[in-house]
This record gives C-alpha cells, sequence and structure tokens, in this order.
C-alpha cells in the first residue's frame, strides 16, 4: 500500500492538471489584465465631464410638488438639467417624465439631435460621433437595465458608447474597448457563461476544488520526493 500511494497520488496530479490546468492558466491571465489597468480606466472616467453642480434661481422654479401633480400616480421627483434648461424628473409606475421647471408643462422625450447634444456634453475626447440609434433590446455590456435606451457611439481605437435615458436624457452608463475586454476576462476568471455576475456558481465551486485538490497532491509528491531515501550507486 505504501508503494501504491504515490502512485496513486501522481496519477490524481496528472489528470487534474489536465482537467483544470487550463483554467489556471485563464485565472492568471484574467488575473493579469484585472490588476494591471487601473479600475477607474475600466469604469471609463477619463472620457466623461464630471458631474458638476449648478445652481438654479429658486424664485423662478415652480413648486416640485405642483410639477408632481402633472403626472399620474408621481412618486417622485428630481431637479434635472437638460442641456441649459431646468426641468423635474417625475417617477411613477408607468416610468420617468420630465416636466418644465418654470412653467410645469409636461415636455416631450429628448429628440435624437438633444442626445447628440448631450453626448457632446458629457464626453470629453476628441473623438466624433459614428451612430446614434435607440435600441430596444438590452445589450450584453449593459445587462440588467429596462430598454430602450439611446446609444451613442464614438469613433476611436477604445470605441466608446454612451447609454441615455430616451425619457429624460439622462446618461445611464459608458462603455469602451477596455472595459468590454476586462468583462470577457471577468466572466472566464469566474466562470459564469450566462450572467456573469454568481461568483458562486457550480462550475467554479467545482474547479477551485480539483484546483486545491491538483496543489495539495503536488505538495505531497514533492515531499515524498524529498523524503525519500536515496540508495548509493553501484561502483561500475
Amino acid at each position: 500500500m505504501a508503494l501504491r500511494l504515490p502512485l496513486l497520488v501522481r496519477r490524481t496530479h496528472k489528470w487534474l492538471a489536465l482537467i483544470v490546468g487550463l483554467q489556471a492558466l485563464i485565472w492568471t491571465v484574467s488575473g493579469m489584465y484585472m490588476t494591471a489597468i487601473h479600475i477607474d480606466v475600466i469604469h471609463g472616467d477619463h472620457f466623461v465631464r464630471a458631474a458638476e453642480p449648478r445652481p438654479a434661481r429658486a424664485a423662478s422654479l415652480m413648486n416640485p410638488i405642483w410639477a408632481a401633480q402633472a403626472v399620474p400616480g408621481a412618486q417622485s421627483v428630481k431637479f434635472h438639467w437638460l442641456l441649459d434648461k431646468p426641468t423635474y424628473i417625475v417617477t411613477s409606475d408607468g416610468g420617468a417624465s420630465l416636466v418644465d421647471a418654470v412653467t410645469g408643462a409636461v415636455l416631450p422625450a429628448p429628440s435624437e439631435g438633444q442626445i447628440r447634444q448631450l453626448a457632446d456634453h458629457w464626453f470629453t475626447g476628441d473623438e466624433k460621433i459614428s451612430g446614434v440609434r435607440l435600441i430596444e433590446e438590452v445589450p450584453g455590456e449593459i445587462r440588467g437595465r429596462n430598454p430602450p435606451f439611446w446609444r451613442v457611439d464614438y469613433n476611436g481605437w477604445n470605441k466608446p458608447t454612451l447609454y441615455f435615458s430616451p425619457a429624460t436624457g439622462e446618461l445611464l452608463t459608458r462603455r469602451h474597448g477596455l472595459w468590454r475586454i476586462f468583462d470577457f476576462f471577468w466572466m472566464t476568471h469566474i466562470m459564469d457563461y450566462e450572467t456573469r455576475d454568481n461568483v458562486n456558481n457550480r462550475l467554479l465551486i467545482i474547479a477551485s476544488w480539483a484546483t486545491l485538490a491538483m496543489t495539495l497532491a503536488g505538495a505531497w509528491l514533492l515531499l515524498y520526493s524529498f523524503r525519500r531515501k536515496r540508495w548509493p550507486r553501484s561502483a561500475p
């Protein structure tokens, strides 16, 4: 039994290495990418203007409670600048609506031209807009949000993209090439190939335990090779 144990451990180590070795390499490569690039760069903070508070004369604005009455079933009211126009965003069961903060009139949803202006206002790069479209399906890169969205794409090697609310013109999020690579590596790192957010999925747990077993088997074999008695070679 003592002689067969090293053979059993060696075979276990070999087959586990063949099974999880590729995933271990993926963990290494993806981890290197995710630590080499600063998370602020991944978030795209460098190509979106920071939101700065803009003062408004309270005397010129109508009471937000009155503005909420313009939308049936209003639940909340938030002040918002639509370009240079002061507005209220009134949220209800039917979604969000824009209300003129001066007159109290319900405003139409932002047009494509206004979305272009908003995109150029927020975008800090020198690239030009390559396309603007209203999308009804949720792209994988902004999963978890409710459509529709205005998608504004820019030229450039990094392919920046801004997403806006079609109802209020609010900037919802941004994406770019480095983020998309990060998202792919994150998917392979946690081994969640569907939602990409479950770090406790069964596949990852099995691969983690298998890798641990492979490591322990390799450590045992290393210690065994050092402790193994070496017989002197016979003289020629």
